[in-house]
Parts: structure tokens; C-alpha cells; sequence
């Protein structure tokens, strides 16, 4: 069985650690006081870990072996209930050099939320520990009015619910923030909800992408399993990837993915990447998240949608696009190694967890 931490409560202590970026410049070293307030306020005791507003490091908090050190010490201390990264960034790759998996696959499970480069533990965490984490806000996240993001990613932590829907809008701005306006700390922040969120779900029943209309009701049922696909493309191929070993074990997966930075280009070669090392044989859905680097981009007739259907229609599940899941907010968190049971009717995204 892939292990589930237990759920936390008021009075429970929750730590905060920077395997990937540090708090320490703004917003994200005022939003982390804001969040440790608002987490305060809801009854939680925090233990903020020496490296959460760390930046001396090289594209790291400060070095990986002491990142590592700090994440494998709070995963293991039983005093902590539960992890939340201090952020997301780009070489938490450097701090799993010096993860041992296979120890933590024996210590007592906790939940640990984090998304974007926090991929880098939460899928080895699952494919080799048997763990199960949380692919939600990192600790920044916290630090504004809490809406239905935060709401549910602490449903997921409380264990208060096991049905999530999708989201009605998100937040989107093709106009580059101002660099020099300040930001008004004393006003608590929300999302800018300014797009409404239309799902591209396909039937590929026939080996071949066909969009369906609202009126198709597509659905599978599996382990979710995935994060932010510039990391898993990383992932595959090293000592991290035990992928084979794994869905020996586990046939029935739903891969849960989202692109960040990459390009369309980029996006196609990933995915091409991690199809033709096998990851994707006998997968029973893909829930595909809104795009960010990719999005509305074009060459040579390649576009953020083609990029995942020419790459994935070959194995006829149904494949879910634009899916309240990274880096666009608002994101609806996943759990990561839990079975559910995953549907999308036109506009609307239900995941139903039946090992909650």
C-alpha cells in the first residue's frame, strides 16, 4: 500500500523548510510572516527550519547538503506533523542528491505540500518511499486571503474532504507587472480572477485525439501521480527513477502534469521524453494543467495542445487539458500517490478519492 500521513489538527506543529528557493527576498519574506500568522491563527504551531529564508546558495536556498540535511531531519522528526516547503525554484534537483528514499519509505508517513520544483520529492516520495504528498502552495501561498486553493489544500491536510472540483475562473495578465510599484502589505491579497476556465477534454478511445463537446462525460479511476513536467523530464532516466518498478506494482495510474517554463517545443520533447522510457504504458487518464510557458504559442505548427495530444492519443485514455493544476493560479491541490476516481463534463473537473 502507498502509506497515508495522518491528518493534522489545531495544536499540531507544522515545519517549514527550503529544499528549492529561500523566503528571503520580497514578497516571499513578507508573505512568509503573513502566512505563519494566518497558520498561527488557525491553531498551528510553527517550526520555521534554519534554511526557510536562506539565499546564499547558487539557484538554491544555501547548499543542498545542508537543504537535505534539514528535509530528511523535519521528515523525520516525530514532533513535526507535517511539512510545508518555503517555495518553489529551480535545483531542488541538487538537494535529492542527498535524499535517502529508501530510509524515509521506513520512517512514520506525514504529509509534505509543496508544487513546481517541490517535484523533485514529492514523486520520489511516492514512486520509491510509498508515500503519499501533496502537490499545493508552498508557505507564500498562505500569506494572502485564503480562497478555495488554500481552503482545499487544508481540507487535504485536516482530511475533512475527499471530493474537490475544479474552479470556476483564474487569474491570468498578458501585461507585465510594474517592477517598481509597491506592494501593499496591509492589504491582504486575492487572486485576480479574470478569465474563465474552459476545459479541452479528448476521447482517445481510438488511438486518436478527438475533442469531445460539454455533453461527453469522460471519467477514469487510478493512482494520480505526476507534478511539473520540466522536473519529471529531469527525473527520468537517473537513480530517482524507479518508474518500472513501480507500476509493476501499481498498474492503474492517472498522470497528473503540468508544464512551467517550457516551450511548445520543449513541452513536445518532454513528453515524448518520458513516453519512449515507458512511463506512460498502460496509463488509464491524463489531467493536463493550464500551460504558463507554452501558452499561446506556436511554431511551426506545433501548439500547447497538439504538443500533448500527438504525444499521448497512442495510449486511448482520455486526456484532460487546462486543468486548474500549477503554476496559473488558482491551483487545485493534488494528492499524489492516492487512488481516485477523475471525471470532466464540459467545464467542470471532479476528483473523487477513495483512499483518503
Amino acid at each position: 500500500m502507498i502509506k497515508k500521513p495522518n491528518s493534522i489538527k489545531p495544536g499540531n506543529t507544522i515545519g517549514i523548510t527550503a529544499p528549492s528557493f529561500g523566503a528571503a527576498t520580497e514578497p516571499y519574506s513578507v508573505l512568509i510572516d503573513i502566512a505563519i500568522k494566518n497558520l498561527q491563527d488557525r491553531g498551528y504551531k510553527i517550526l520555521e527550519g534554519k534554511t526557510s529564508r536562506m539565499g546564499d546558495g547558487k539557484g538554491i536556498s544555501t547548499d543542498p547538503m545542508v537543504t537535505s540535511a534539514e528535509l530528511m531531519q523535519f521528515y523525520k522528526d516525530d514532533s513535526i506533523d507535517a511539512i510545508i516547503s518555503a517555495g518553489g525554484g529551480e535545483l531542488m534537483n541538487e538537494t535529492i542528491t542527498h535524499v535517502d528514499f529508501d530510509e524515509l519509505r521506513n520512517c512514520k508517513p506525514k504529509w509534505f505540500i509543496g508544487y513546481s520544483d517541490n517535484t523533485n520529492f514529492i514523486f520520489p516520495l511516492v514512486t520509491i518511499s510509498r508515500t503519499m504528498g501533496i502537490y499545493g502552495p508552498c508557505i507564500n501561498g498562505y500569506g494572502k486571503n485564503w480562497e478555495d486553493t488554500e481552503k482545499d489544500a487544508f481540507a487535504l491536510l485536516e482530511g475533512t474532504k475527499t471530493e474537490f472540483k475544479g474552479y470556476d475562473m483564474y487569474a491570468y495578465n498578458d501585461e507585465p507587472s510594474d517592477p517598481e510599484e509597491a506592494i501593499d502589505y496591509d492589504k491582504l491579497m486575492n487572486y485576480n480572477l479574470n478569465m474563465k476556465k474552459v476545459l479541452k477534454s479528448f476521447d482517445c478511445s481510438s488511438m486518436r485525439a478527438v475533442q469531445v463537446d460539454e455533453s461527453v462525460n469522460l471519467s477514469c479511476k487510478g493512482i494520480l501521480l505526476g507534478g511539473c513536467l520540466d522536473i519529471l523530464t529531469n527525473i527520468c532516466g537517473t537513480r530517482f527513477d524507479r518508474v518500472k518498478g513501480f507500476k509493476e506494482e501499481y498498474k492503474d495510474i492517472i498522470w497528473v502534469m503540468e508544464a512551467c517554463d517550457l516551450s511548445v517545443m520543449a513541452y513536445r520533447r518532454a513528453l515524448w521524453n518520458l513516453r519512449e522510457a515507458g512511463w506512460f504504458d498502460g496509463a488509464k487518464g491524463f489531467i493536463i494543467g493550464r500551460a504558463r510557458g507554452a501558452r499561446g504559442g506556436e511554431f511551426t505548427g506545433v501548439n500547447e495542445y497538439n504538443a500533448v495530444t500527438d504525444m499521448l492519443e497512442c495510449f486511448g485514455a482520455p486526456i484532460i487539458m487546462d486543468a486548474d493544476i500549477g503554476h496559473i493560479s488558482p491551483m487545485l491541490p493534488v494528492v499524489m500517490g492516492a487512488e481516485a476516481t477523475v471525471s470532466a463534463m464540459g467545464n467542470d473537473l471532479s476528483l473523487i478519492y477513495t483512499s483518503l
